[in-house]
């Protein structure tokens, strides 16, 4: 991947050209760090899965996650270059609020099918070209700005794929995982953010709890919902909900699989089945390690099986080889004492045994 940073007037600009696409890990999928405005960046790609369809960029703080009370308003571009016309190139520009609940805004630019034909301009030679515009003052003359966090709507959806070109200004929006905004919509009250601090007491949780603060941060950060969901709760009830769901991503991140006991897996399974009953979060995005993890009992019994069958057959393959080993040097035995016994049988008139040796009279 090649990177260059260069600065214009009003922006500093960040290119990512990103070579060999196909060998990339697209999963994931991002930059390396730029600094710009005493704040550092990554552009990422929205991971390529199956499920998804369209080509979509984010550009994302990339320092750890900033303390409470941290915000930044933040004039940018994101362009997708296309190398083959440049008229088409796609850009989105927006300003938009960085804080510890939003660190990740972006949009959908391409459908994959057009992103992946190479005639389409966007990818060629398996490279293609992703720059970052942003704002070196807290003024911006040359952006139409789009406070209020307009969704963005899919034209190809009403009928056709027409190629957006650099005049189709579209608000960027923030990225939530599992959820459309992804692909581009915005999540519904983004200009009301809360914080965790605000829906809960984080003094009070002390103990082992302190450590779920920095996992609870990024949960929420990368799943904004999860604060708004909680809005209208008491605050005893989003104490509990956080609490609880703290419990679990600490378990997740810190129980090794070896670990794992029937007590362990008996406790997750409660915790996880009140926190979905009671809490209201959406945790369709967390689901599947919990499931993985509820599962780990019966993995480990055919993991134990596995390494059974596995030294069972390696004591066999050594043995094998043993025998193999013995049953070569039988095998050269047995034929130099072939040719000896040809070189004896050779000239040699065989008697009987049982007879008498006897003499003649004449």
């Amino acid at each position: 991947m090649v990177n260059e940073l260069s600065r214009s007037d009003d922006f500093e600009k960040f290119s990512w050209k990103i070579e060999d696409f196909s060998k990339q890990n697209i999963m994931k999928l991002r930059s390396r760090p730029f600094k710009i405005r005493g704040c550092t960046w990554r552009i990422l790609v929205h991971p390529l899965r199956s499920d998804v369809n369209h080509f979509s960029v984010y550009l994302m703080v990339a320092d750890s996650l900033p303390p409470y009370g941290w915000t930044r308003h933040t004039f940018f571009k994101l362009v997708l270059i296309n190398q083959v016309d440049n008229s088409k190139t796609i850009e989105k520009e927006t300003k938009q609020k960085f804080n510890g609940g939003h660190r990740c805004w972006g949009s959908f630019f391409v459908n994959l099918s057009d992103f992946y034909n190479h005639n389409k301009g966007y990818l060629v030679k398996n490279s293609c070209i992703i720059e970052a515009h942003i704002c070196l003052s807290d003024l911006a003359p040359n952006i139409q700005v789009h406070p209020n966090c307009s969704p963005y709507h899919d034209s190809s959806s009403s009928g056709g794929q027409a190629t957006e070109t650099s005049s189709d200004r579209d608000s960027i929006s923030p990225r939530t995982s599992g959820s459309s905004a992804a692909e581009g919509e915005t999540q519904k009250g983004c200009s009301n953010s809360l914080t965790l601090r605000e829906l809960i007491d984080l003094k009070s949780l002390a103990g082992e709890e302190e450590a779920f603060i920095p996992l609870l941060e990024e949960a929420c950060t990368w799943h904004p919902n999860l604060i708004q969901c909680q809005k209208e709760r008491t605050r005893g009830f989003r104490q509990w909900a956080f609490a609880s769901l703290g419990q679990v991503l600490y378990f997740l991140k810190t129980k090794r699989v070896k670990d794992m006991s029937e007590e362990d897996i008996k406790h997750l399974r409660d915790l996880w089945k009140e926190l979905v009953k009671s809490s209201g979060f959406d945790l369709e995005w967390l689901e599947p390690y919990v499931e993985s993890a509820l599962g780990l009992k019966a993995y480990m019994e055919k993991a134990k099986r596995l390494k059974k069958l596995k030294d069972t057959v390696v004591g066999l393959e050594i043995k094998m080889k043993r025998l193999r080993g013995e049953l070569a040097a039988a095998e050269r035995l047995f034929e130099v004492s072939r040719r000896e016994l040809s070189e004896v049988r050779r000239g040699f008139n065989e008697m009987d045994m049982n007879s008498t040796i006897g003499y003649a009279m004449f």
